[in-house]
């Protein structure tokens, strides 16, 4: 027996992968980003090969990592994580700087980022594992780094298909424990709170309405109202 919840206590962080391949940008959220080696200094990524990153990064032959700050929003996340780089231009809304190689590294949120070159890939079944040599390194913020288990826990984030750490559409989300309010149990169970789930990203909102606005749009996949239901917090 396989439990799949027991890879979420693997520790791990979360990060942009990004490249450039004919004239256009890549990137997308990854958690698999690894130091290898330290003499010479490599780094590897896993990235589904149905992912359009994952071409780019072969066409070009590069790839720059960004590790997100425990502070980064997730508005960011989302247009990183939950959009398509072949239909959105994802840098477009964010900041970002260019290396020596002309791929772009996410700077906003960010507190370090890496530059590398494509030594190896290994096919992996669904991802490509893609194994680079760091050719410049640099510290962007003092933050915290962000966890996978930040992204869950505190950020209420949702793993897309995509991703290595994919569970499956029935998994069950991963929770935090509730803060106790000191109130009698018959007095909170009189009082349920109701909020917004998007189905497309998990992303949630505390709103206690029937419907929610006509003009109403996922702040983390930047979806419309038509894929939220309403959920009992």
């Amino acid at each position: 027996m396989i439990d799949k919840k027991a890879f979420r206590n693997l520790t791990c962080g979360l990060y942009v992968v990004s490249t450039k391949a004919d004239d256009r940008n890549y990137g997308c959220v990854v958690n698999t980003v690894l130091q290898v080696t330290s003499t010479p200094a490599q780094l590897s990524v896993a990235v589904n090969k149905e992912n359009t990153t994952a071409s780019a990064i072969q066409k070009s032959g590069r790839f720059c990592a960004s590790i997100f700050s425990i502070d980064a929003s997730m508005p960011l996340i989302g247009t990183f994580g939950f959009k398509n780089s072949e239909e959105v231009d994802k840098f477009a809304d964010c900041e970002y700087m260019v290396d020596e190689w002309g791929i772009p590294c996410v700077t906003q949120d960010a507190i370090g980022t890496f530059s590398c070159r494509v030594v190896n890939t290994v096919d992996v079944g669904t991802h490509y594992l893609f194994i680079g040599e760091v050719e410049r390194a640099e510290i962007t913020g003092q933050a915290a780094p962000m966890t996978y288990a930040d992204y869950h826990l505190v950020k209420g984030g949702k793993t897309p298909p995509k991703a290595s750490s994919y569970e499956g559409p029935d998994a069950e989300p991963v929770q935090a424990a509730p803060a106790q309010a000191e109130q009698p149990a018959e007095e909170a169970q009189a009082k349920p709170r109701y909020g917004w789930r998007c189905e497309i990203c998990g992303y949630v909102v505390e709103m206690d309405v029937e419907e929610l606005p006509e003009d109403f749009v996922c702040p983390m996949c930047g979806m419309g109202r038509d894929v939220f239901v309403r959920i009992e917090l």
